[in-house]
């Protein structure tokens, strides 16, 4: 397999996409948050730190989570149907939704504040050990899924690179939130997305993200497509929210206008998590509700989900049991070498 440009061991990676500003201070371009940071600061994500005027990336190579699925949980059901993924997460979420199930891996502020740090001790892989462990457990893919993946991005193409070259496809789980010139870079990289339309309200995407509007994220989607990206949709009707029949019907025209009369678009069961812990489960009458909408829009290919809501990394085994590392290997603290950390680590300083 040939060799990639990553670190052989854990230390900061460049981000890909970044400004250097006046006095030291940089601005990133992953996403539309596009933080403005100083020297120590860490962006909204909680994934990029400005060491001494360069923005790097702390999760680089860093798991979360691991497993194997069926494609078709992610949920893709139009693209290599029947087919297994490796389901991949690191840390850090350009979200910060009311309703998530997956606290500790998405946002990750515990665990990117131990890397922050040079104390964690999460495991590194790097991207042809994750390729190796994906051809090992005879999967035909690789799903980048649990945390946002566009904070990740710069791990997200090695890994597609070298998953490509070994006969792999690949699949990027998201909200969607990401530049236009992070969508041009990753897009190449990636064969199929499945991407959350939460709701066509900005007042909902900005109760989760002040800076979202429904316009960026439908025109990431569209653009995905566009640049010939495999794409499917998904809602998960949470009550009270973003379930009456005229917003679940202009979802479902949204995506038939935009990406087509056969693009799926998959409704899904919201459970009660978190902040909504008091919002109750999606009654199984508002899913087929909204699949009724999707018939009345044109839609031919709706999946009804009543028992699953988002692809989440609850009954993983521990990362060590699909790797080949030693325990004690894998579990090392992980303190940058590079010169650029020096002897106290990184500087923890949030955006947030």
């Amino acid at each position: 397999m040939p060799q990639s440009k990553a670190p052989a061991h854990y230390q900061l990676v460049r981000t890909a996409l970044q400004e250097n500003l006046a006095n030291g201070t940089t601005r990133c371009h992953l996403c539309p948050w596009r933080c403005k940071l100083s020297h120590g600061q860490r962006g909204f994500c909680q994934a990029h730190v400005n060491r001494n005027g360069t923005l790097y990336n702390l999760s680089y190579g860093i798991l979360s989570a691991i497993d194997v699925n069926p494609i078709g949980e992610k949920p893709i059901r139009h693209f290599r149907p029947g087919t297994q993924v490796l389901s991949v997460g690191s840390y850090g979420c350009s979200f910060r939704c009311g309703g998530c199930h997956n606290l500790e891996i998405s946002w990750g502020v515990s665990a990117l504040d131990d890397l922050a740090r040079g104390e964690s001790t999460a495991a590194y892989v790097t991207p042809e050990e994750l390729v190796a462990v994906a051809l090992r457990h005879g999967v035909q893919g690789i799903a980048f899924t649990y945390s946002e993946p566009a904070v990740w991005l710069e791990y997200v193409i090695d890994v597609c690179e070298q998953a490509h070259q070994a006969g792999l496809y690949t699949v990027y789980v998201s909200n969607s939130f990401i530049s236009e010139q992070a969508l041009q870079l990753v897009a190449p990289h990636i064969d199929a997305l499945c991407s959350d339309i939460k709701s066509l309200s900005n007042d909902f995407y900005q109760a989760i993200c002040p800076t979202a509007t429904v316009d960026q994220i439908l025109a990431a989607i569209l653009k995905a497509q566009q640049l010939g990206v495999h794409v499917e949709t998904r809602t998960n009707v949470i009550p009270g929210k973003n379930d009456t029949p005229d917003e679940l019907y202009r979802i479902a025209c949204w995506v038939r206008e935009n990406l087509g009369e056969n693009s799926p678009w998959h409704i899904t069961k919201f459970f009660p998590a978190y902040q909504l812990s008091t919002v109750p489960e999606t009654p199984v009458e508002t899913l087929w509700s909204a699949y009724e909408q999707a018939q009345r829009a044109g839609l031919k290919n709706a999946y009804v989900y009543p028992d699953k809501g988002c692809d989440c990394a609850e009954e993983n085994l521990p990362i060590e049991s699909y790797l080949a590392n030693q325990v004690a290997d894998l579990r090392q603290v992980k303190k940058c070498t590079a010169s650029c950390c020096g002897s106290e680590g990184v500087l923890l300083r949030k955006f947030e």
